[in-house]
């Protein structure tokens, strides 16, 4: 199979922006299927890639992998000149560990915060467990960036896989309102600017599928309107 990447809705499937975002500004090429989440018959379609049932997955050939860093490091591996990570070994394993934090943490800002790319930005009111977590997210930025990031506009200066496990979080953030600091501010505005980051966000905003548990404002579910008006 060509390499292929199976994602969720791009409106609410931080999972699989990560490596989606991560192969096009690497310039991976790859096809994509969309396996829109809750639906009848996702989970039974997931699981033709998936031993879990869930998105993302990566079919490469006759190489399958699931789990967002895991398909991260897969590339990282067998396109060592997308440079992914980075070169220099400190900053290797600084932004291997900040990755690993995303992936197994920051559970209160995921359930009070749900990506929602589509719900025009509008400030919500954070629980204390969300807003220690906000403060961790934004002391990680600024020590990276600080550190790390003086030859780009990212964390460790070039876009990379760390980059690539925040990029929801930008997400979150711009869409609720969360207040950061400069250095914070600075680098959401450079994962915006991204050609990738607003070919994702086009594609969700024109998506049909709506997930109720996703949507804070419910019964109403606000919506900016695509580019053009459409």
């Amino acid at each position: 199979m060509a390499r292929t990447l199976i994602i969720g809705n791009k409106n609410y499937s931080s999972w699989s922006l990560r490596p989606w975002i991560a192969m096009r500004v690497a310039g991976i090429g790859f096809d994509e299927i969309v396996i829109p989440l809750y639906e009848p018959g996702s989970r039974e379609r997931a699981l033709t890639y998936s031993p879990t049932g869930k998105v993302p997955a990566l079919a490469d050939d006759d190489i399958r992998v699931w789990e967002s860093l895991a398909i991260l490091d897969h590339l990282a591996d067998i396109v060592p000149q997308a440079g992914l990570w980075p070169s220099d070994a400190r900053a290797r394993a600084h932004a291997r560990a900040v990755a690993a934090e995303m992936h197994s943490g920051f559970a209160a800002l995921r359930r009070h915060c749900p990506m929602n790319m589509w719900r025009p930005p509008k400030t919500r009111e954070l629980t204390a467990e969300a807003t220690a977590e906000v403060a961790r997210v934004e002391v990680i930025w600024t020590d990276c960036r600080t550190r790390f990031g003086k030859d780009g506009p990212f964390l460790f200066g070039a876009f990379g896989a760390a980059d690539a496990m925040y990029a929801p979080v930008v997400s979150r953030f711009h869409t609720y309102g969360v207040q950061v600091g400069p250095v914070a501010q600075a680098y959401m505005a450079a994962i915006m600017a991204l050609p990738a980051w607003q070919e994702w966000r086009a594609a969700a905003l024109v998506e049909p599928w709506v997930i109720q548990q996703c949507e804070v404002d419910w019964p109403a579910v606000p919506r900016e309107r695509p580019p053009g008006g459409g």
